[in-house]
């Protein structure tokens, strides 16, 4: 990849539940060359901004490893753009749901402005499974019971998450990886969680013993 300073070579995971990713941040108007060795697959995010800040490469060594939750709600957090990183609007993590497990739960939201407690933001998720037969089920609900809906969502879908409280889950059998992508006026992942289940955060178990996924080893 070149964005003008030299040609740097990036990316050498066979695919996402092979290990820990390379990323690239750039800023607005820099105009940059993909040449690709082999097939490759290559997400690209993006974010109104008018900060120039340094280009650079994140290579698998600065991503943050987090294990989140316990018991059937434990997942792998790979952290790529947290708020403490020099980025204008963009916050990048990858998400690794073993079989049967829940992410994203208790169910969370973050469309209201209420800092520090919450702060809206645009949030993406990319899916993918690792079997063609996989799958994962998404809620995404408002408090007032007006809109609920949960939705399939299956290798290489992309679902938009605006407003309410979404939950993703991963049946029996599947591991499930999303590429959340989210940009707010403010760096901070600030969400509110749902109160009626807020209390599962204190009683759900040890963590689960098949995350992570993958270590550095």
């Amino acid at each position: 990849m070149d964005w003008g300073d030299g040609a740097r070579a990036i990316g050498t995971r066979e695919h996402v539940f092979a290990g820990f990713p390379f990323a690239v941040y750039l800023p607005p108007r820099t105009s940059f060359e993909v040449h690709a060795e082999t097939l490759v697959e290559l997400a690209e995010a993006r974010a109104a901004s008018r900060l120039a800040l340094r280009p650079r490469v994140i290579a698998p060594a600065d991503v943050e490893c987090e294990v989140r939750g316990g018991g059937s709600m434990t997942r792998q957090i790979s952290r790529i753009i947290k708020p403490e990183h020099e980025a204008d609007r963009l916050m990048i993590n990858e998400v690794y749901t073993p079989g049967g497990n829940w992410s994203s739960y208790p169910p969370h939201k973050h469309d209201t402005r209420n800092p520090p407690h919450e702060l809206a933001m645009d949030e993406f998720y990319y899916f993918r499974t690792n079997h063609p037969d996989g799958y994962a089920l998404l809620r995404q609900y408002n408090s007032a019971g007006t809109e609920d809906d949960t939705v399939t969502v299956r290798d290489g879908d992309l679902v938009a998450l605006r407003k309410g409280y979404h939950l993703v889950a991963a049946p029996p059998g599947y591991a499930v990886y999303y590429l959340a992508v989210l940009a707010g006026v403010t760096r901070s992942m600030a969400a509110s969680t749902d109160p009626r289940y807020a209390h599962l955060t204190r009683n759900c178990g040890s963590p689960d013993p098949r995350v992570p996924l993958f270590g550095r080893g």
